[in-house]
């Protein structure tokens, strides 16, 4: 009994007439994967014995190469089920990361305080948890705090 060669699994486990992706600038339908998922929604491939993500082996199959293993595949069609090499693309984990529509992409993408001040190389800081401050509001902050806790009586002193 001869086993069925890898690419002739995986083309059994694609249908090619899934949905049109709703993302401007990704033409045709997507190539869902109908195997298993993983638990947070990408296809799964067994590839000698091992989970491969269906997404990442497309890839790979298509270009005749392995990707790289510091790149993520996006799916441009947001469709993580999606095999179809035109809606894939290796990228950095922190481009990836901020195409996304989640929160820690949607504050990524913020360019200026509430205040209005940009977030810009001079008047940016980082806090010890990691977010983005903004120097000019800090400045504010720190000056009415100081305002307001000046006293005529301090000001006597001063004098």
């Amino acid at each position: 009994m001869s086993r069925i060669p890898a690419a002739q699994r995986f083309a059994a486990k694609v249908n090619p007439h899934g949905p049109i992706p709703l993302i401007r600038g990704v033409l045709g339908r997507c190539h869902v994967w109908t195997g298993r998922p993983t638990e947070k929604g990408y296809g799964r491939f067994s590839l000698n014995g091992r989970p491969v993500r269906a997404h990442r082996y497309a890839v790979e199959q298509a270009d005749g190469c392995p990707v790289p293993a510091d790149l993520d595949v996006d799916h441009l069609c947001r469709n993580r089920l999606c095999v179809r090499r035109s809606h894939l693309e290796a990228v950095p984990h922190r481009i990836n990361v901020l195409r996304s529509t989640n929160h820690v992409a949607a504050r990524a993408r913020v360019t200026h305080c509430p205040a209005g001040h940009a977030y810009d190389e001079r008047n940016t800081y980082r806090a010890p948890n990691g977010t983005r401050k903004c120097r000019a509001c800090k400045n504010a902050q720190a000056r009415a705090r100081r305002l307001a806790t000046t006293t005529p009586a301090t000001l006597e002193r001063a004098a």
